[in-house]
Formats: structure tokens, sequence, C-alpha cells
């Protein structure tokens, strides 16, 4: 969801156009309610897939909600510096529909100090975790200070 800042007019300058002074505060707000509406009524059209990055002393990971996917319909790449995630997602077959697919990518560029030879994926309850470790130099050292 993004952050919308709202500016109102100000009554006190003589300035502010009209049209400003009878825009609706809640135009942003109505704007992204129906950009939900309409990505869950269908979410076959999204390509993209938003994900989650964060790091701890040890690792960067990647997190990435795919709800409803196989693991098997799931591929993960890592070529260049550039990681990419690929999934598929099939509706089942109905009387009236027959099968229905969508797939869905997203690339990330990784940083160098990411061992690339480690890298592994988990998929559990929909969510695709990538665990990149990083590299022994890039990991931080604690440096006990000696006493003379």
């Amino acid at each position: 969801m993004r952050i919308v800042r709202y500016s109102y007019p100000s009554y006190r300058s003589p300035v502010t156009a009209p049209v400003s002074f009878f825009r609706s505060p809640w135009s942003g707000l109505e704007t992204e309610i129906n950009r939900r509406f309409v990505s869950a009524i269908a979410p076959l059209a999204v390509t993209q897939f938003p994900v989650d990055l964060y790091e701890d002393q040890a690792n960067a990971y990647v997190r990435a909600e795919l709800p409803g996917v196989n693991r098997d319909d799931i591929q993960v790449e890592l070529t260049d510096g550039t990681l990419t995630l690929t999934a598929a997602r099939k509706t089942p077959v109905t009387e009236d529909q027959p099968e229905q697919s969508a797939s869905f990518s997203r690339s990330l560029s990784i940083p160098a100090e990411v061992s690339a030879d480690q890298v592994s994926a988990t998929y559990e309850n929909g969510v695709l975790t990538v665990t990149l470790p990083k590299r022994e130099e890039a990991k931080p050292k604690k440096i006990t200070v000696a006493v003379k």
C-alpha cells in the first residue's frame, strides 16, 4: 500500500486554484480501494507480486507470498547478481470454465556480498523464502580490544 500525502488548500493564500479547492480529500483513498477490488476480483491479471527483503548478520532473505501456487510451479534462479522468482498458478477446471493459468515473475538485484553457491529456498504455507548467505568477508566481525 502506498502512502499518499494530502495537501489541503490554504484559505489564507489568495493564489489557491479553485480546482484544488473543490477536490475531495478522499479521492486518493477511493483510487486505492478501487485498485484493491480490481486485484481481488481478477487476481490472474496481476503479473508481479510483492516481496519482502530483510537481513540479519549472517544472511539476507527474500520472502514472497504465493498463495495457491504449487511447489513444482516455482522457479528460483540466481544469474549475474539478479535473483529471478517465477511462479505459475492454475485455476481448477469446472464444468463452466476450462483451466486458466497465470504466470508471475519478479527480478531483484542481489549485492555482491552474497555467496551464490549456498543460496537456498523453502516454500511453506504459501510463502516462498529465499535465503542468501553472506560471504565470510562481508559478515561483521567482533574485534576484542587488548589491554596493555
